[in-house]
C-alpha cells in the first residue's frame, strides 16, 4: 500500500511555514515499509481539499491529512471530509469532555468555538487527542484509509505514534524497505549516469536508483522493496559490489557518513595529526572538520592566511614565488600545506588558495579557480579546480574537494603501510 500525504494551510503555500509534518510522517511510514507516493500542500479551501482528497484516493490506499481541524472559520477540513464521504456532523460527547478537561487543566473555559471541535462526522472513527482540542478522524472507504490529524506538530506526532501507526500495523500488509546511500566525488551527474547506464538497466525490479547531486558530490540512493528482508539485503549487497566496479575509487562515504567524518576515521585510526591552511575558504574547512565529535584527537588547528603577509610570516611561503606565480597557484598551495604542517607539527596538512568571487578573477585565472594541496607521508599532491562564479558554492566545493583529496591520500598510505605517527609531513 502506498501513501499520499496532504498538508493543509495557507501558511505552507506562502512559504511562511516549513512543512516539517509531511517530512516526519513520510520518514515514519518509510521505517514501517509504507512508501509515500506523493506529498501535496493545499490551501484552506473547501473545494481544494475535496479535489485533492479525490485525486489522492485515485492512486494511494492510505491518505494522511494534517491541518484545518481547529475551531476557527478557516479550519474547514472536517466539513470537507464530511461532504466527501456523504456523512453528517454530530456532537461527540466524549470529545467534548476531552476538550473541557484539557482546557480546565490550563485554567481556561470551554467556549462556543471549542464546541465546534466536538462536531465530528458520523462515519468517522474518532482519534482522541490528549494534547490539544482537535480530535483526529479516521475514515475507511472501499479498502482505503483516510486519516485526518491536527497540524500542530506535537499533537500530530503523538497521534501518529500512539494511535495511527499501531493500528496501521494490523491493517496494512507490511513490507521491508531498505535504503543505501553512496556518496561520490569527482564525477558529475551526467558522466556518472553514463558510466552506470548498463548496471542501472540491469537492476532487479525491486531496486531503484536515485541521483542526488550537490556541490561537487553526487549521492546515489538505492531503495529496495519486498517482503523478505534477508533476500533484499543480499540483493542490495550484490548490486553495490557491481556498482563499485563501475566507478572504482569514486565512492567516499555511505549512508549518513560525511566526507569530514570519513577523513576523521582514517586519521584517528592510525594516530595521524592534521593541520589546515586556508585562504579562499576562510576557515570553513576547519569548521567542517571540528564539527565532528572527537576531532580533537587528530586535528591540531589551522591558519586562515587571507593576506599574503600571513602566508609569508606564518606559513613560510616564498615572497618570490608569490610574485612570480601569484597567490592563487599550485606552488603557493603546496607551500601553504607544507608550511602549516611544519609550524604545527602535523603529519598531514591541507593548503587551499583560490578566487571565491564574485570579483578578483581575470582571463588567466577566472573566478572559481582554486588550487588545493594535500601533504602526507608520501609527499604532496596538488590539484587545480575550476569552480563556478558563486562565492558560497565555491567555498563548499573547495572544502569537499580538499576532504576527498585527503581521504585519497590516507587510503593510499594505508595500502602502502605508511602508519608512522611521528614528525611532520
Amino acid at each position: 500500500m502506498e501513501a499520499h500525504i496532504i498538508s493543509i494551510g495557507e501558511e505552507l503555500l506562502l512559504g511562511k511555514t516549513v512543512n516539517t509534518n509531511a517530512a516526519w510522517i513520510a520518514s515514519q511510514l518509510d521505517q514501517r515499509g509504507i512508501a509515500t507516493r506523493a506529498i501535496t500542500s493545499v490551501a484552506d479551501s473547501h473545494e481544494e481539499i475535496l479535489r485533492c482528497v479525490d485525486q489522492a484516493a485515485s492512486g494511494a490506499g492510505l491518505i494522511l491529512i494534517t491541518g484545518g481541524l481547529g475551531p476557527t472559520r478557516d479550519d474547514v477540513t472536517r466539513h470537507a471530509l464530511c461532504e466527501y464521504f456523504g456523512s453528517s456532523l454530530h456532537i461527540d460527547h466524549q470529545v467534548l469532555e476531552d476538550i473541557r478537561l484539557f482546557l480546565k487543566k490550563r485554567g481556561r473555559q470551554l467556549r462556543e468555538l471549542n464546541h465546534r471541535q466536538a462536531l465530528v462526522p458520523r462515519d468517522a472513527k474518532v482519534i482522541r487527542n490528549p494534547h490539544g482540542t482537535a480530535p483526529g478522524l479516521w475514515f475507511t472507504n472501499r479498502g482505503k484509509h483516510f486519516i485526518a490529524m491536527p497540524g500542530v506538530p506535537h499533537e500530530m506526532s503523538w497521534m501518529m505514534q500512539h494511535r495511527v501507526l499501531p493500528d496501521l500495523k494490523s491493517l496494512v500488509p507490511q513490507q521491508s524497505i531498505l535504503h543505501k546511500t553512496l556518496l561520490t566525488h569527482g564525477i558529475g551527474e551526467s558522466d556518472l549516469s553514463e558510466k552506470l547506464s548498463i548496471w542501472e538497466s540491469g537492476l532487479p525490479p525491486g531496486i531503484r536508483l536515485a541521483y542526488l547531486p550537490d556541490l561537487g558530490i553526487v549521492r546515489l540512493r538505492l531503495t529496495a522493496r519486498g517482503k523478505e528482508r534477508d533476500q533484499l539485503l543480499r540483493e542490495m549487497d550484490e548490486q553495490i559490489r557491481k556498482l563499485e566496479k563501475c566507478i572504482p575509487g569514486q565512492i567516499y562515504a555511505v549512508d549518513h557518513q560525511t566526507l569530514e567524518g570519513v577523513a576523521g576515521e582514517l586519521l584517528g585510526g592510525h594516530g595521524h595529526r592534521l593541520a589546515v591552511a586556508e585562504s579562499c575558504t576562510g576557515g570553513y574547512l576547519a569548521h567542517r572538520i571540528t564539527g565532528i565529535a572527537g576531532s580533537s584527537a587528530y586535528f591540531i588547528g589551522g591558519v586562515v592566511a587571507y593576506d599574503n603577509r600571513v602566508k609569508q610570516d606564518l606559513l613560510n611561503v616564498c615572497a618570490d614565488r608569490l610574485r612570480s606565480s601569484g597567490a592563487v597557484s599550485g606552488e603557493v598551495a603546496e607551500d601553504m600545506a607544507l608550511g602549516v604542517a611544519k609550524r604545527l607539527g602535523a603529519t598531514h596538512a591541507i593548503g587551499i588558495t583560490g578566487i571565491a568571487g564574485p570579483g578578483g578573477g581575470n582571463r588567466e585565472k577566472p573566478v572559481g579557480t582554486t588550487w588545493i594541496a594535500v601533504s602526507g607521508k608520501a609527499g604532496v599532491t596538488c590539484r587545480k579546480f575550476l569552480f563556478a562564479d558563486n562565492r558560497q558554492r565555491n567555498i563548499v566545493r573547495a572544502a569537499n574537494s580538499a576532504l576527498a583529496m585527503l581521504i585519497d591520500c590516507l587510503k593510499e598510505e594505508a595500502q602502502k603501510g605508511c602508519f608512522s605517527t611521528t614528525g611532520s609531513a
